[in-house]
């Protein structure tokens, strides 16, 4: 049984860190392919490093484009991968250009596709994100859902078979690290000249933000003045914006280089507010109970926002400030009830996956 997982930026990583592992030591013969769409050291292998995941076999090294030329050429590069390589199943991760390009270069080659974070919705078709959410679902052969309502999402678009609740293997992560997010507490905090829950962690880096001018400077007009009324702001800057920022003056707004995924947890553990347009980060500050403001207007993790965990608050810097109040004002009630899953997500996945190449091979065999 062989797959090739392809993975290429933040988010996926986290996700293969879950994953490729639980697969390894099922037996799996897996090949992990990096498609280089994250390519700087704070933003690729430092999470390779800190998370133990696996070295990617092959590095494609695609690197920067816009969206048709960085997919196109990804494509290029997975299919003569998959041409080489011959695999039973090939895996992608969440929403990148990366999952979309790998999972057409697989259906173009008549092979199966699963896709680990299927079925999360935001509704929205202006988000590259969503573009490639609902292509690469439609394309799949196995789809393990985080949410009832990621199922109930496909199910509305007619897609039934291969789906299964496999629970957030974003979230069995963060259990498994958690003991390690407290320990690095006060040596983080002090990096950083932070103090528990006295400071606001902020992250901006989707295009719908960073490539609009009047958002852009809603966005730095509003951290500024969270700055003022919360309290000193932390932003981890993507390399998408540290170019627009070389010559602007912030105040109260302290500007770092990404962060490695321990950092990140502790800091979103210990912010008073967490500021972002991250579909990651949201999820994170939900999980360590940490108030979180997002700067759209619409959101994937629909069960956050419905349950009063995250607050959807655009980029207008008025609603910004005032969502700050709100949310400060209800400090204590933003933890994301989290019942257990049992087996956890990575192992369900696991099973799944070689249930249906078992079932392959026998029908081939047949």
């Amino acid at each position: 049984m062989k797959v090739v997982s392809v993975v290429g930026a933040r988010p996926q990583f986290i996700k293969a860190a879950v994953v490729s592992p639980a697969l390894r030591k099922a037996g799996v013969e897996e090949l992990l392919v990096h498609t280089g769409q994250h390519y700087d050291y704070e933003m690729s292998q430092v999470f390779f490093e800190g998370l133990a995941i696996p070295r990617p076999d092959v590095d494609l090294g695609v690197g920067s484009g816009t969206h048709g030329t960085q997919t196109g050429r990804m494509m290029e590069k997975v299919e003569e991968v998959l041409l080489r390589e011959k695999p039973d199943l090939v895996i992608v991760h969440g929403d990148t250009n990366s999952t979309l390009a790998a999972a057409l270069a697989a259906a173009k080659l008549h092979l199966p596709v699963a896709h680990v974070e299927a079925g999360l919705r935001s509704f929205d078709r202006a988000m590259p994100e969503e573009i490639n959410r609902v292509l690469t679902d439609h394309i799949s052969e196995l789809l393990f859902a985080p949410t009832e309502t990621a199922i109930e999402n496909l199910r509305m678009e007619g897609i039934s078979r291969g789906v299964v609740l496999s629970g957030d293997v974003m979230v069995e992560l963060l259990d498994s690290v958690l003991p390690d997010v407290e320990a690095a507490t006060p040596s983080t905090l002090a990096a950083y000249d932070l103090e528990w829950k006295q400071f606001v962690l902020a992250t901006v880096h989707r295009a719908e933000n960073t490539e609009d001018r009047l958002r852009w400077n809603h966005i730095l007009d509003a951290l500024q003045r969270v700055a003022a009324n919360v309290g000193p702001v932390l932003w981890p800057i993507h390399p998408r914006t540290r170019a627009r920022l070389a010559s602007v003056s912030l105040t109260g707004v302290s500007l770092v280089k990404p962060l490695p995924y321990l950092s990140t947890q502790v800091l979103a553990r210990a912010a008073r507010l967490v500021v972002t347009d991250s579909g990651g980060l949201q999820k994170e500050a939900a999980f360590h109970g940490t108030p979180c403001l997002i700067l759209r207007d619409r959101t994937e993790w629909v069960e956050l926002a419905r349950e009063g965990k995250v607050l959807l608050t655009g980029v207008e810097p008025e609603t910004v400030v005032a969502g700050a109040a709100t949310a400060l004002s209800r400090a204590g009630s933003f933890r994301e009830d989290r019942p257990r899953v049992v087996p956890p997500p990575a192992q369900i996945i696991v099973d799944e996956v070689t249930g249906y190449l078992s079932r392959a091979v026998t029908s081939k065999e047949g």
